[in-house]
């Protein structure tokens, strides 16, 4: 059993709108641009696929897309938007996919949703798995924000509006954190919901990676290339399969 949250229906209904700021074009273009061009004319897996945000557009370039995906309704609010892009069911440590890709990608810090390391290692392995030889894996996450950590303190507030507000709380022991969202509701309540996570750091990701056969062939800031720094809070990683 993975040890993901899991989105149930009222979550996967409102997915979209909620997430609305990452539909936005200049976040979303720049990131179909890469993975097209990654792709190179073959075929792309997205491990957690969701509400389908990269893998329609990505489809409607011409790329070959399927999808891997843990929660139903999810897949359920993709289909009435795109009923023929194939997505399966399962976990995205241990689910397979019949035929090779030239591409496997897992975007918006969906990595740590694996909660554990060893799950997180099968990951990389079943994205090695899946790809032909020269193919690409290409995850977005972010960088742990643990320097904005005072000592003896563990919550860092990363969204404080009108609407939202929104805490990391950090385990630096595990490197388990918990996003605390409260969100703003039409009659003036707020409406909590946790999400877990695990961080992982971009070397560990290397060597996960190298574990299963693949090197770093780019990081970026961005999708758009921006260069990676100390001072960078995600970063977007290419790995190649040996």
């Amino acid at each position: 059993m993975t040890s993901s949250d899991r989105w149930d229906a009222e979550t996967a209904a409102r997915y979209d709108e909620a997430s609305a700021a990452m539909f936005a074009p200049d976040v979303l273009d720049p990131t179909v641009d890469l993975l097209t061009h990654l792709a190179g004319g073959g075929r792309a897996l997205e491990l957690a696929i969701g509400t389908g945000r990269v893998g329609i557009p990505l489809a409607d370039r011409g790329v070959d897309v399927t999808g891997i995906e843990l929660s139903a309704p999810m897949v359920e609010q993709l289909h009435r938007k795109r009923p023929a892009l194939p997505v399966v069911v399962g976990d995205m440590a241990t689910a397979r996919v019949e035929g090779a890709f030239a591409l496997v990608y897992l975007v918006f810090n969906t990595v740590g949703n694996l909660c554990t390391q060893d799950e997180q290692v099968a990951c990389f392995a079943n994205a090695a798995r899946h790809l032909g030889p020269g193919g690409r894996f290409v995850v977005e996450v972010g960088v742990p924000a643990l320097r904005r950590l005072p000592p003896g303190q563990t919550t860092v507030p990363f969204d404080v509006s009108e609407g939202h507000v929104g805490l990391d709380t950090y385990d630096p022991v595990t490197q388990r954190a918990t996003s605390h969202h409260y969100e703003r509701q039409p009659d003036g309540t707020y409406r909590y919901h946790p999400h877990r996570f695990r961080y992982v750091w971009p070397s560990e990701l290397d060597l996960m990676a190298r574990m299963a056969g693949m090197s770093l062939e780019s990081r970026s800031s961005d999708w758009s290339g921006a260069p990676f720094t100390a001072e960078s809070e995600s970063h977007v990683s290419v790995w190649r399969r040996d």
